[in-house]
């Protein structure tokens, strides 16, 4: 993960633990779900983001997404280098093949982190 790419990632985690902080479970899943994104190309941020959604969902009573986030997880563990859903944004409610449409500023991020990768001959 490229340092631009990064300081994007890290903001989006800190602003889900700053929403946790304030009791705010739906804003801190928003905030996970844009980490996801950023994160799904990079193997350990991948699996720390659907642990971070597992965490949550253990903290709302939400079986379903726990369920949903141990198998992603693993997953992520095991696949983030060969194949993702690009834009997926990695909640236990939505297939967790989909792809989905990038928000405008994450694509951005994305295609900026892509052209250096290939400039530094990554």
């Amino acid at each position: 993960m490229d340092k631009t790419l990064k300081s994007f990632y890290r903001s989006e985690i800190a602003a889900a633990r700053d929403a946790v902080g304030q009791g705010n479970l739906q804003q801190a899943f928003v905030h996970l779900e844009l980490a996801h994104i950023l994160s799904q190309r990079c193997t350990l941020a991948h699996a720390a983001t659907h642990l971070r959604m597992l965490k949550l969902g253990w903290q709302q009573g939400n079986a379903g997404e726990v369920r949903g986030q141990i198998f992603r997880a693993l997953a992520a563990l095991l696949f983030s280098r060969i194949w993702v859903p690009v834009g997926n944004t990695g909640r236990a409610s939505v297939s967790a093949f989909a792809p989905m449409p990038l928000p405008e500023d994450l694509a951005r991020v994305l295609a900026a982190s892509e052209r250096r990768s290939k400039d530094d001959g990554l």
